[in-house]
């Protein structure tokens, strides 16, 4: 049985561990805030931007230069660029593992084509270069400050690499953010683009040739999926860890409350056995 003393010491060691999982908690219920109005201000604006590209190219759909855009080739998915955006830290519950169990499984369903990783993301980067995967490229640090120069530059590097035919599709694969306690993994197809437009195409006036218009629309919107996903990585984080440090601290409490009664429960028997000697050593001097 423990001494009192290693009780005591024990309860110390999870009172401390308590008091980092609250205040990480609080920081990442902060940063989770600014995180989630960055989000809810670029859905709109990504939403808006895949519309008008899609009527751009219901309307354009007569054009032959349009079609021919290198960023609309559709080609056999046998060299595949896949996208993946973790964290750069831990503690936040399943986040990085759900995503790398994702990623295994894209590979176990395309075991016929040769998939490249670029990581975004340290725990991503760690998991994949042990394990001797093909990489293109890995960054790490940007979902401190999401920055949309930082995500174009990696967009614009797939598209140079789907432009000269050294791959065939480009996958994103990141958890989008639905809640503070619900994050959905998302497997995202971005190359070649799908830009099919509606039933009933919107009639506009052309100031300049469509060809001219796809091409400069349809890059910014690939940048702008990347950059959204990031933003909606980085709120999805913030909010995994922060029911994790919850759940971490409710644990935390619940061990001190054991802990506790156990230290009564053995501080009360060595009282018993005390009283008991002393009462046989009066009853033997007798």
């Amino acid at each position: 049985m423990p001494s009192l003393i290693d009780i005591r010491r024990r309860i110390r060691s999870v009172k401390n561990t308590q008091q980092i999982t609250k205040a990480m908690k609080m920081v990442s219920a902060a940063k989770l805030r600014r995180a989630q109005d960055r989000v809810i201000a670029a859905r709109p604006y990504g939403l808006m931007l895949r519309k008008v590209l899609a009527n751009v190219a219901s309307s354009a759909a007569r054009d032959v230069e349009a079609g021919q855009n290198p960023l609309l080739a559709v080609r056999p998915e046998q060299r595949i660029l896949l996208v993946l955006i973790t964290s750069d830290k831990g503690l936040a519950g399943a986040f990085n593992s759900n995503l790398i169990k994702g990623v295994q499984r894209f590979l176990e369903q395309h075991p016929a084509a040769t998939v490249t990783l670029e990581l975004i993301g340290r725990k991503g980067r760690d998991f994949f270069r042990k394990r001797r995967a093909r990489i293109s490229g890995d960054h790490i640090n940007l979902a401190a400050r999401p920055a949309y120069h930082d995500t174009a530059a990696i967009a614009r590097k797939a598209m140079a690499m789907y432009g000269q035919a050294e791959i065939d599709a480009v996958y994103l694969v990141y958890n989008q953010f639905k809640s503070v306690v619900a994050q959905t993994l998302t497997l995202a197809r971005v190359l070649p683009g799908e830009v099919s437009g509606g039933t009933e195409p919107v009639d506009y006036i052309f100031e300049q040739p469509p060809a001219d218009m796809l091409n400069e629309l349809i890059p910014r919107y690939v940048e702008m999926e990347f950059f959204r996903a990031l933003l909606e990585s980085t709120a999805a984080e913030h909010a995994a860890r922060m029911t994790a440090m919850d759940a971490a601290t409710s644990n935390a409490e619940d061990m001190i409350d054991r802990l506790t009664l156990f230290m009564n429960r053995v501080r009360q028997a060595s009282i018993t056995k005390e009283i008991i000697e002393v009462v046989s050593g009066a009853a033997a001097a007798e």
